[in-house]
């Protein structure tokens, strides 16, 4: 079995990275091609994947095909990606807000498509990962595309309705985290922490918290409820966060995210 990656930025080359990584799959089954010549020539050299100088050639040799492209790439794209297909081939897309049924009519209504949704911590092999798929995909080729992600992280599958809202809370969401942990490292640098040492705790008590609630299986409330000591430190931090309406600035975040991410199907 042979993959091609068409588009070779930060996350084509973080799967790829984790495919090479992992042992279970070859370098030199992995190609590649951008419109960039040099950067498709970098990753090659990088990975020891095989360069590809047209979506013509990557298609000729491969079985597993992904979309890696920027979604408004993708009417450039797509025109060439179906002169070549094959019935072989499964079309593996990555592209925010693009439908299976929006594949389906710019290739073909028989074409075997599998819609991933990954996000940036794939680049540290920790993806939360998304996927939903054709009806004509069997269980086998879900298995492929799902090992080809286990790589990066973690795969769950969605059903396609729910992919716009998997996109804000599994795709968008490390960027609201990223912005929490700095926030707490500069609120401790105001307090007189040094920065470095304030990042590294703040991050790595973020992590630590997403591991409590994952293994614990309570609620995180109720997690809450056990930092919060009556008339204590802890409870004077999450009510002053409750009356600057925290929870409802992450709410409308999440809904700003859904419904961009529902007009870019239309």
């Amino acid at each position: 079995m042979k993959y091609g990656f068409i588009g070779l930025g930060n996350m084509a080359t973080a799967i790829i990275k984790g495919m090479c990584n992992s042992g279970d799959f070859k370098s030199s089954s992995i190609y590649g091609y951008n419109r960039t010549t040099t950067k498709t020539i970098n990753l090659a050299t990088t990975y020891g994947i095989k360069a590809s100088n047209s979506i013509e050639e990557l298609m000729t040799h491969c079985d597993v095909i992904i979309l890696s492209v920027k979604p408004q790439m993708l009417p450039d794209v797509l025109p060439e990606v179906k002169k070549h297909l094959q019935d072989k081939h499964i079309i593996v897309s990555i592209a925010a807000g693009k439908t299976i049924s929006y594949f389906q009519e710019n290739l073909s209504a028989a074409t075997s498509i599998i819609r991933v949704m990954p996000n940036i911590n794939a680049i540290v092999g920790a993806s939360t990962s998304c996927y939903t798929a054709s009806e004509q995909v069997t269980e086998t080729q879900i298995q492929l595309v799902r090992s080809l992600f286990e790589t990066v992280g973690t795969i769950t599958e969605v059903p396609e309705h729910l992919f716009s809202i998997f996109t804000t809370i599994g795709g968008a969401s490390p960027a609201f985290t990223y912005i929490y942990i700095d926030a707490l490292a500069r609120a401790a640098v105001r307090e007189g922490m040094p920065k470095t040492m304030a990042l590294d705790i703040a991050a790595n008590a973020v992590l630590g918290s997403a591991k409590m609630i994952l293994q614990s299986q309570e609620h995180p409330w109720a997690l809450v409820d056990q930092v919060c000591s009556p008339g204590g430190t802890t409870i004077q931090g999450v009510s002053s966060l409750q009356s600057n309406h925290f929870e409802t600035t992450i709410h409308d975040a999440v809904a700003a995210v859904t419904n961009k991410d529902r007009s870019l199907a239309k």
